[in-house]
Formats: C-alpha cells, sequence, structure tokens
C-alpha cells in the first residue's frame, strides 16, 4: 500500500495537488489531503514538485518480433520488458503484422501472457497482414470472444503492396466477426488497419461501412502519419473515424514521414477531435524502405521510447497542454479500445501511473500499484 503525498496530478485532465491512496493494484481515494490511520501497512511517498500521469497505453507492439521483408536474418526480436517500463509505458497491445505466414497467434498470445505474469498489462490483436487471416480457434470472433487477452482483430494490411488485397465484402466479414466476438466477450472488437502508401488508402474502409452496418469506429487506421498523401486524407477521415499515428519511423524517415507530434497539432488544426487521436510506436516492428520497385533497400526496427518522446515534443516543442498531449497516449486509446480500467488515474481504476519532473524525467513508473523503476 502506498500514499503518494501532494503530488501534481495529470489524470490526463488537470487535477492539480492530490494525495493518492493505492493498494491492491487500484486507485483507492484521491484528494487534496488524505489522512490514512497510522496502523495500516502503509508506505508514504513524498512526491512533491513531481507530476503523475496515466501510464502510457501503447496500442501497436509487435512484442513477439516482427519482420522478414529481407529475408530470415531481417527478422526483429521480441520486445523485453524493460523496453516498457523505460518509455513509461504501462499496456501494451501486441500484434502479428507482416509475417503471418510463418509466425503464429500463438507466440503473440504466450508473450502477452508472459508479461502479465511479470506485473504489467498485455492484450493482443487476432490476425495478421493477410485476408483470410490466421487466428487461433478457428475464427477471429471466437478468439475475441473467448480468449481473455484477445480485444480485437490486426493489423490488417490495406492500400500496401504486401496486402492480401482483401475484397469489400472480405473486409466487412472479417469486422462483423469481430464485432459479434467483442459483443460476446464484452470487448471494443476495434479492427487494427495497416495503412499503406497507396493513393485513396481509406476508401476500403469508406466501402465497407457504406456497403453495411458496420460504424466507421470500429477501425483503427495506423501509420496515418507515413507520407504527405495519406496524412492529407487523415485530416479528413478524422472527423469521423479515429487516426492513429506512428511515432518509431520519423527519425529513420524524416523526407517521407509527418513528426507525429506536429501532426496532432495539424489534424487538430484541420477539425479533427482530439477524441479521435492516437498515438502507437510500432515498437520491436520492422521499418521497411523500398524502392520503386517493392526491393527492400533498408529497415530499422522500432522501438516504445519513441512514444514518450513525441509526447514531450507535443508539450515543449508544439505548444499543446499537457492533460491534451496526454489523452492521445492514454485516455483516447483506453476509450476506444474499451478498457475500462486503464488510463486514467481515477478511484476504482488500476494504478498505472508514471512520476515526472520538470524537465520529463521519469521518477518512477508504476504498473497496477507495483514499482518498476525509480
Amino acid at each position: 500500500m502506498y500514499l503518494f503525498k501532494g503530488c501534481e496530478v495529470y489524470a490526463p485532465e488537470k487535477a492539480g495537488k492530490q494525495d493518492v491512496l493505492v493498494a491492491g493494484g487500484k486507485i483507492l481515494a484521491m484528494a487534496e489531503s488524505l489522512d490514512v490511520p497510522l496502523s495500516w501497512p502503509l508506505e508514504v511517498v513524498d512526491v512533491a514538485g513531481l507530476r503523475m500521469i496515466p501510464g502510457l497505453i501503447d496500442s501497436h507492439v509487435h512484442i513477439a518480433g516482427a519482420g522478414g521483408e529481407g529475408g530470415p536474418a531481417s527478422r526483429t526480436p521480441e520486445m523485453p520488458l524493460s523496453m516498457m517500463i523505460e518509455a513509461g509505458v504501462t499496456t501494451v497491445v501486441g500484434c502479428l503484422g507482416t509475417d503471418g505466414l510463418t509466425r503464429s497467434i500463438e507466440s503473440v498470445l504466450m508473450k502477452a501472457k508472459g508479461l502479465r505474469q511479470l506485473g504489467v498489462s498485455a492484450y493482443i490483436y487476432t490476425g495478421a497482414y493477410q485476408v483470410p487471416t490466421p487466428n487461433i480457434l478457428g475464427d477471429v470472433g471466437k478468439d475475441v470472444a473467448m480468449i481473455e487477452e484477445v480485444i480485437g482483430t490486426g493489423e490488417i494490411a490495406l492500400s500496401d503492396h504486401r496486402s492480401s488485397v482483401p475484397t469489400v465484402t472480405e473486409l466487412i466479414r472479417l469486422a462483423a466477426h469481430t464485432r459479434v466476438g467483442a459483443m460476446l466477450g464484452g470487448k471494443g472488437g476495434i479492427v487494427n488497419i495497416h495503412m499503406g502508401d497507396a493513393r485513396n488508402p481509406f476508401q476500403p474502409i469508406y466501402d465497407a461501412v457504406d456497403m453495411s452496418e458496420l460504424k466507421i469506429t470500429q477501425f483503427l487506421p495506423t501509420h496515418c502519419n507515413r507520407n504527405d498523401h495519406i496524412f492529407e486524407e487523415a485530416k479528413q477521415y478524422g472527423k469521423e473515424g479515429y487516426v492513429d499515428l506512428t511515432t518509431s519511423a520519423y527519425p529513420y524517415f524524416p523526407d517521407e514521414e509527418i513528426k507525429p507530434s506536429k501532426a496532432i497539432v495539424d489534424l487538430l488544426a484541420a477539425g479533427v477531435p482530439l477524441e479521435h487521436i492516437t498515438m502507437s510506436s510500432d515498437g520491436c516492428g520492422s521499418l521497411p524502405q523500398f524502392d520503386k520497385e517493392g526491393n527492400l533497400v533498408a529497415f530499422e526496427s522500432g522501438s516504445l521510447i519513441s512514444l514518450f518522446n513525441e509526447l514531450v515534443d507535443a508539450v515543449s516543442r508544439e505548444g499543446m497542454a499537457l492533460e491534451d498531449a496526454l489523452k492521445t497516449v492514454t485516455s483516447n486509446v483506453a476509450d476506444i479500445l474499451r478498457l475500462g480500467s486503464k488510463g486514467r488515474i481515477e478511484v476504482g481504476k488500476d494504478a498505472d501511473f508514471v512520476l515526472i519532473d520538470e524537465q520529463f524525467g521519469k521518477a518512477g513508473v508504476y504498473c497496477n500499484g507495483r514499482l518498476f523503476k525509480k
């Protein structure tokens, strides 16, 4: 049991100086002043001068490794726990990615279970780039309904030369099965979409929504800052649907990628609601670069720390209020994925938070009420 005294809380909304009581992995109480009986088995933590922010939620991480576009030697390794903690990430959502042929959803699931056993929070998407997409129980809907860690389907590739080019009917069926499974399992049932470089990249999603009863908000397209033309279309798409920005790629491809922290400000200026904007790292995924003939010419591997760095840049370089920038990596993600106990510093929520100083240095990372870094 911990009592944090006198910290500046961003929940993510600015809540002022608060005392925060944590026990059993949950936030039990929060007030300007809390008096706790001396008989309680309690550790009082003086955090005056520090800010408490929700633990970051990274909704797109290749926790079991990814890649392979350049042959077996280009496969990326799985994510170590230390990469999460370094980035202030307390919750990850794992995915398979390009290689749904030689890798398995089972390996992603077992990696998530391992992370959970170590004390952090981990979920996964069932599926991969390909449609029909790999799954565990014979149907993506069954996976979502019956496997605790599975909260949606993805990442399904569209508008990309590595996509299996699903028909609109196939995309509708995939999303519909995901939705029914989510209803049965009490989950969000998001379909995470890998957006490629093709022109009119969002058209398959628009077509699926137009030809069915699906809502555009069942889809979460990612890599929406990968080039100028997709980003310009994202400014319109994001007024109705969700827009996810990838943080890992910008340092490697600055001539092509839109810097995520700047992209948030540009999306807001275009009229996209803040609640529709999220960032994710694509951590441990391969970041390939292809020539005009489709040949791989270079690749890097994504890191989760980019998520924290872009959060900082949104505040320090782009002038966003911390409480607004935080939403793109905390409460917005929790709301879209329907992770009800995550994303906020609030009584009854999981005790996932990061203590930071004025320069954004991390003074402590807590996952489910347990200190992982000090």
